[in-house]
């Protein structure tokens, strides 16, 4: 995503899905984040009907401290992939 015509795809794909809470898109790192339940490979497939380049990042390494998350029902899950 290199312009605000790429960006504005991804939002209006991103806005009609089911699921989604909400979402960040980050210009500079090429980056989104999706707030919402959700499966990361819905996303990953809307995400990529749009003609953008589509790939899962890694996300920042949980420090010692920090339990594992576990899903837990009805609470909202994160999912993250570049376009």
């Amino acid at each position: 995503m290199s312009c605000g015509g790429c960006s504005g795809a991804v939002k209006r794909v991103l806005s009609k899905m089911e699921g989604v809470d909400s979402f960040e898109i980050d210009m500079e790192e090429q980056k989104v984040t999706v707030i919402g339940n959700v499966q990361p490979e819905a996303v990953f497939e809307t995400v990529s009907k749009t003609g953008k380049q589509t790939a899962f990042w890694d996300a920042a390494p949980a420090t010692s401290e920090a339990k594992p998350a576990q899903a837990e029902p009805g609470k909202p899950a994160e999912a993250v992939a570049t376009a």
